[in-house]
């Protein structure tokens, strides 16, 4: 369960994933200009076109100006409780990849401990979400699914593509966040 390098500050609430396990499993990453070209690739082919891979937003409150082009949005608040159905889904969609992002997501290596990824100022949701999945999918012994993590989150995708492969983007909420 929590650690106390989750605990907050006196008086203030417990952060929301307090009474969650702290994930375990290490996630890989991929860059927002890889998931471009994959979404690129499928939205060039039919329109019901296969896939291997899931895009998740796990913003919940923060969840505007836009999503990255047919991503689901799958809170991180909630999203540990439904992992064994996230996982049924994407095995029965034949999906390879799950890439989860948030608001902004940074990759740090931390020598010391290996290589760790960590999130940056939303909390973490995008890689504590995939690192749930993940933990999820080493406990039930699946080998051909994967929880990746988005680098940049939709900050570092609006930065680079702008409003580019966005769904119910809106420039106005940008602007306002510069």
């Amino acid at each position: 369960m929590s650690t106390e390098a989750n605990a907050p500050p006196s008086g203030e609430a417990p952060p929301w994933w307090a009474g969650l396990p702290e994930p375990q499993a290490n996630c890989e990453t991929i860059e927002n200009s890889e998931v471009m070209q994959l979404l690129e690739r499928t939205l060039a082919g039919p329109k019901h076109r296969t896939r291997n891979f899931l895009l998740v937003d796990v913003r919940r409150n923060d969840w505007d100006g836009g999503t990255v082009a047919t991503s689901i949005n799958l809170p991180a608040q909630s999203f540990f409780q439904t992992r064994p159905v996230v996982y049924q889904l994407c095995k029965q969609a034949g999906i390879e990849r799950i890439i989860f992002y948030c608001g902004m997501t940074f990759v740090w290596h931390l020598w010391q401990f290996a290589d760790l990824v960590f999130a940056g100022s939303s909390g973490g949701r995008g890689t504590r979400s995939a690192r749930w999945m993940q933990d999820y999918l080493n406990e039930i012994g699946e080998t051909g699914l994967k929880a990746i993590i988005m680098t940049g989150g939709i900050k570092g995708w609006h930065k680079a593509f702008g409003g580019k492969m966005m769904e119910n983007y809106d420039e106005k909420v940008w602007a306002s966040k510069v």
